[in-house]
């Protein structure tokens, strides 16, 4: 059982070290001020998987960010590619209460 233990625990170790440049580039564009407008909602959801998370799919836009036990809902921008700003300020604070900010 010690085995187990041991490999659940560098699992999610690896999980943590998916972050490439490119997820630090996001990390950094989402807790930059002013807020931006520029950040794609498609490179949230890179940055939530390279955080070892997972990004479900809703009914229409609807999708769910999780990291752990932690889930935010948000909407997939349409017609642009672009997280709103309040999208950001959201994902920003979720992120900070999961102790993932730069």
């Amino acid at each position: 059982m010690g085995d187990l233990n041991q490999k659940e625990t560098q699992d999610e170790h690896h999980r943590e070290t998916w972050m490439n440049a490119k997820h630090r580039k996001t990390l950094e564009a989402i807790f930059a001020r002013p807020t931006s407008g520029s950040v794609k909602f498609s490179e949230i959801e890179a940055l939530v998987l390279g955080l070892g998370g997972e990004v479900r799919e809703g009914s229409g836009s609807r999708v769910a960010l999780q990291l752990g036990a932690a889930v935010k809902h948000a909407h997939r921008p349409h017609p642009g590619k672009e997280a709103k700003k309040y999208q950001v300020e959201e994902i920003r604070a979720w992120l900070t209460d999961q102790g993932k900010a730069p």
